[in-house]
């Protein structure tokens, strides 16, 4: 390990202003005695700002509860539920409810986005966030205003303040966040809520909901296996816990292992599970999809037959034709709603607007993939997306560059490699690759008006395991073509520097390995 951290270069500015980590906005916050930090929101004025102080103040410092009392914790839920009065409220949602490993979040944000062209009046929970924790929640397509966000985050506070105890604590930071949006939803008065599981299901907190109109299987793969389990099939049976008796439930072509799993808990609760196959192309009639990448077309496939379901179900079964197979015509709504769709951080194409750099000169292209099957798909995004740019101005000297970053629990030994292999399969070769920590010091946090803390000291112990392990993949000892930088302003500051320097040069950044890290880059990148 000596070795390691000699013979590579890491390039570093003067050390943060920050002397110590805290939250941001902290001033309001006391430490208890107990695991969770908490605030005493009571006294203090309500405002943004405040909130996400308190709301960062639910984040336990130990690492996720293990599968052993997920279900005892999971059934808190219900409790919450009881003292905010919203048991009754959630039965009457008409909820769509995806889980999975890849593509959870594109399937619901494809639903939402045809419903809303239908008409209909939705309500959109995802996971994570990327700059702002509003993102989480959307209506009719749009994260909720600041002073709705502001008005619905006390009310459930408040409340869980004074009913909460030692016997029954405050709910954790995601618990807190989909009683929020049960909140917010029923509040609001959507016709719909789509729900994207966060981890898992059958423990997640958004399985509270007994009687969804239709649920849905995203692709499947090995992530969370701490918690879900180390095999395809306990994994798949930990997303099939959302199945309920008597809903419709859709899946898409999974592994054998995982298809079994999914098949075996829909044949216990009488359930027929329908698998979909990948949107055929030409039905969109030569329009794109709104989210990009060729593995788009499945969750598209998924998304369409939730919808089609949902309108069944609802007394909606005349806004859209359909034959035997769940497979008719598209209607106009749901290729406005496919081609329009739209959610940050997944094959993403941002070009840096810059005075000194020339226009097209410095692109990024962000996707949060951190799995090895998602990393494959988007090393493909990324060399179809570069060589299709480069057609179009061959007399340019074209660059990629690679910022990544993972969390210490995933095995970049699965990762790099796929993502090597895929792009060199294509042709593209990175000149450069850049690994830094993510900006984000609790990935949970922040909103856009407040630039994540950063440690005075970074510990690049991770960050020189990736590097060496990118350097393995290109036979080389000398790392002349990977850097190990401090943090991501200077990484993006080098970057810029570079497409500056070189007027001549079209500059292509793939920023992969983590949405916290994407949402990082978004915001540095944004201002």
């Amino acid at each position: 390990m000596h070795s390691l951290f000699t013979s590579y270069h890491v390039f570093s500015l003067p050390p943060p202003f920050l002397s110590s980590f805290r939250f941001p906005f902290s001033r309001n916050i006391s430490v208890s005695t107990g695991s969770m930090t908490m605030c005493g929101s009571l006294t203090m004025k309500s405002s943004y700002e405040e909130a996400v102080s308190c709301l960062s103040s639910l984040i336990t410092s130990s690492r996720r509860t293990g599968a052993s009392n997920l279900e005892d914790r999971f059934n808190l839920m219900f409790h919450y539920l009881k003292m905010l009065d919203l048991d009754d409220s959630i039965s009457q949602l008409k909820v769509i409810h995806v889980a999975g490993t890849k593509g959870k979040g594109s399937t619901c944000t494809f639903s939402e986005s045809i419903l809303r062209c239908y008409g209909f009046r939705t309500g959109l929970f995802t996971s994570p966030h990327l700059m702002d924790v509003r993102e989480r929640f959307r209506i009719d397509g749009v994260e909720i205003s600041e002073e709705k966000f502001v008005k619905y985050f006390w009310w459930c506070w408040k409340i869980l303040q004074e009913k909460t105890d030692d016997k029954i604590p405050m709910p954790t930071y995601f618990r807190f966040l989909a009683l929020l949006a049960f909140k917010i939803f029923t509040a609001e008065k959507v016709d719909v809520a789509v729900l994207e599981v966060g981890l898992g299901g059958k423990y997640d907190a958004t399985n509270v909901v007994e009687a969804p109109i239709v649920c849905g299987i995203s692709s499947l793969g090995y992530d969370h296996m701490d918690i879900l389990g180390s095999t395809l099939n306990e994994i798949a049976g930990a997303k099939a816990g959302i199945f309920k008796k008597g809903v419709a439930a859709y899946t898409v072509p999974q592994p054998a292992a995982a298809m079994s799993a999914l098949e075996h808990r829909a044949s216990e609760l009488g359930v027929f599970l329908k698998v979909v196959q990948p949107l055929d192309e030409t039905s969109l009639k030569g329009q794109p999809l709104g989210l990009q990448g060729d593995h788009q077309l499945i969750n598209a496939a998924l998304a369409v037959a939730l919808v089609r379901t949902w309108l069944q179900k609802t007394g909606h079964g005349d806004l859209i034709s359909l034959d035997g197979s769940n497979n008719g015509p598209l209607s106009e709504q749901v290729k406005r709603g496919l081609t329009t769709a739209s959610l940050q951080g997944r094959a993403q194409r941002v070009q840096l607007q810059d005075d000194d750099i020339s226009p097209g000169n410095l692109v990024f292209y962000l996707d949060g993939a951190h799995t090895p099957e998602s990393m494959e798909i988007c090393a493909r995004w990324f060399s179809h997306a570069v060589k299709e740019e480069n057609q179009r101005q061959p007399l340019k000297d074209c660059r990629q560059v690679l910022v990544f970053n993972c969390m210490s629990v995933r095995d970049p030994e699965l990762l790099l490699p796929r993502l090597f292999g895929a792009c060199a399969h294509q042709g593209v070769q990175f000149s450069k690759a850049i690994f830094v920590p993510n900006q984000s010091q609790y990935n949970k946090l922040g909103s856009i008006i407040a630039p994540p803390p950063q440690p005075q000291k970074a510990d690049l112990t991770w960050q020189l395991a990736l590097q060496q392990v990118w350097e393995e993949l290109l036979h080389s000892d000398k790392g002349e073509r990977s850097s190990v930088f401090r943090s991501l302003p200077e990484a993006v500051n080098c970057i810029k520097e570079m497409a500056r320097q070189n007027k001549s040069t079209h500059c292509q950044v793939l920023v992969t390995g983590s949405l916290h890290l994407v949402g990082d880059i978004l915001r540095l990148i944004k201002k």
